[in-house]
């Protein structure tokens, strides 16, 4: 019965939540709460339910390590271990003396204080990605708190066994171990990803079973799920490092697809869940109660990590939309706040129960922060567009990025494509119309002329993977291409053209990357054609992939010969 429901109430929310133009996530959260324990009572075995939809935070963590490298994480390392472990530390200091000063005990205080400081790793992560927030500076930077607060649960839980005189020896030593386990984990999990990951999808490629496939990525998620929960980290850590190793090899495109349908299922599932904690007779007995504690823990929040932010170095409306999107409590405050309820007897029930509904209450109403964040980010935005371009420390983390030169309908096109991928992007415009509305959604894009070099420069431009010209002056696109090749000769260009004669000036240029518009759009109109007139569509794609192919035959060879004089030399 409770999985009928589930399934009913996943074919009902989405199409609902579509119609309304809201995230599904709310929906999932108020079905949670309408047909749960509290509700109409469909669904009465939360524990049981609660053990299946930690999978979709497991398959959420797993596509977002899929969609990253260890080169982009590594580059990430001060806004994880610095900025991270900064908000950690200061939000759980400023939460607990909140509840100290409200007469609870110091230890209990502690404990408030840990498991409140922690956020929804699923919820915003899932928002950013529906919102393709998730390759924006505040979503990169978000994602990097909420990682560090992943690392963080296993002190915490080794820190309330400690309390509650479960631990052997001194607080240091135990925390010392716990940390070596933990470390020695990553590392293990790390290392014998790379050696066996790749070999073992290589040899279950080979089988050409998609059934066989799709146990193979199962089996990657659960057994480093199981091993990482072994070590007493977090579920959700080893399916992150193994989506982190096999996103650098050629199965990544084809395990994402696979694990796709689990992902959306179980995440809504989760959510579910959590509506399923909300207890209405509660929430109606203290009323006035729980909405102070839940507004002053999202402010509290909010302006904790916004201050942080800006004291790493970040802009105010990056700090701002950051802020807010970390405001709520997490699911692991669930986690901590029952194991010190229930297992050791440090929080009154009252207590736990009061906290639990708090967290659940402020995750609950997270689907609007978006919104709220994309406003209060849109009146913080200082002056980006002046001719200057961007604040170099703005984007100076930056790396492996693509820098795009126009943001019109092609250049607005791809770095929609770049957000699907999580790809780091940033745009300049000479619009200042064009710019401004795409700020206001979040998206990297400044006011700059990409034809000077000391504008370019502070996109970072020497530590980019590419650069993409979607310039529809043709004129304009020359100049930009020669700034680029003159200052970085070994940057990969990508060039969009008007037609072929543009094309050809382009290459001679020195681009080995060009597109020209006539040309695509008259092969899809032809593969349409063909296809209305009864051409199976395997025998129309085979056709424009050979015209394709002969038509870039030249740009290939072009792009090879710089390779062979390299090797000559």
């Amino acid at each position: 019965m409770p999985i009928v429901s589930f399934l009913v109430s996943a074919v009902a929310v989405v199409p609902v939540c579509q119609r309304l133009k809201v995230s599904p996530i709310l929906g999932f959260l108020v079905t949670g709460a309408v047909i749960g324990p509290q509700g109409l009572r469909i669904v009465v075995d939360t524990e049981g339910i609660g053990a299946l939809a930690e999978f979709g935070v497991i398959f959420l963590l797993f596509t977002i390590g899929l969609e990253l490298s260890l080169d982009r994480l590594r580059a990430m390392r001060r806004l994880i271990f610095g900025l991270g472990a900064a908000q950690v530390v200061v939000t759980a200091a400023a939460i607990g003396l909140v509840a100290w000063a409200w007469g609870n005990t110091p230890q209990v205080a502690l404990i408030v204080g840990l498991a409140l400081a922690l956020s929804s790793t699923a919820m915003v992560m899932q928002l950013l990605i529906e919102g393709r927030q998730i390759a924006a500076r505040h979503g990169r930077v978000s994602f990097a708190v909420l990682l560090f607060q992943d690392l963080a649960v296993v002190p915490i839980l080794l820190l309330v066994s400690v309390m509650g005189g479960a631990a052997e020896q001194s607080l240091l030593i135990d925390l010392g171990l716990a940390l070596t386990q933990a470390l020695a984990a990553v590392v293990l999990i790390l290392a014998a990803g790379r050696l066996l990951l790749r070999p073992l999808f290589h040899m279950v490629a080979g089988t050409r079973s998609r059934d066989i496939f799709m146990a193979m990525s199962l089996l990657a998620i659960i057994g480093t799920a199981w091993s990482t929960m072994s070590a007493g980290l977090s579920l959700a850590l080893g399916p992150f490092l193994a989506g982190l190793l096999l996103a650098e090899t050629e199965y990544r495109h084809q395990i994402e697809s696979d694990i796709q349908p689990f992902r959306g299922l179980l995440l809504g599932l989760f959510f579910m869940s959590v509506g399923m904690l909300l207890d209405f007779s509660v929430v109606a007995d203290k009323l006035v109660w729980i909405t102070a504690a839940v507004v002053g823990l999202m402010f509290l929040k909010t302006v904790i990590v916004f201050i942080l932010c800006l004291l790493f170095g970040l802009p105010r409306d990056v700090s701002i939309r950051t802020g807010v999107m970390l405001g709520q409590g997490g699911e692991f405050a669930f986690v901590v706040v029952g194991q010190a309820a229930q297992i050791y007897d440090l929080i009154p029930a009252e207590a736990a129960q009061f906290m639990v509904i708090v967290a659940a209450l402020s995750m609950a109403v997270t689907p609007f922060l978006p919104y709220v964040a994309r406003r209060l980010g849109d009146r913080m935005a200082p002056d980006h567009y002046r001719p200057a371009g961007p604040e170099a420390d703005e984007l100076k983390e930056l790396e492996g990025h693509v820098v795009i030169a126009g943001f019109g309908r092609v250049g607005r096109t791809v770095a929609a494509l770049l957000s699907r991928r999580s790809v780091p992007h940033v745009a300049l415009d000479l619009n200042k119309d064009v710019t401004r509305r795409a700020r206001s959604r979040g998206e990297p894009v400044f006011f700059g002329d990409a034809t000077r070099a000391d504008v370019l420069e502070r996109l970072n431009i020497e530590s980019a993977a590419a650069f993409l010209i979607t310039l529809d002056d043709p004129h304009a696109a020359a100049l930009t291409l020669e700034a680029v090749k003159r200052n970085w000769p070994n940057l990969q260009v990508f060039v969009r053209a008007r037609d072929a004669e543009d094309a050809e000036r382009l290459e001679a240029g020195g681009a080995v990357n060009v597109v020209p518009e006539t040309f695509e759009s008259s092969l899809q109109l032809a593969g349409r054609v063909l296809t209305a007139l009864g051409t199976p569509d395997d025998m129309v794609n085979q056709m424009v992939e050979d015209i394709r192919n002969e038509r870039y035959a030249p740009l290939k060879i072009l792009a090879e010969e710089p390779a062979e004089e390299e090797r000559g030399t």
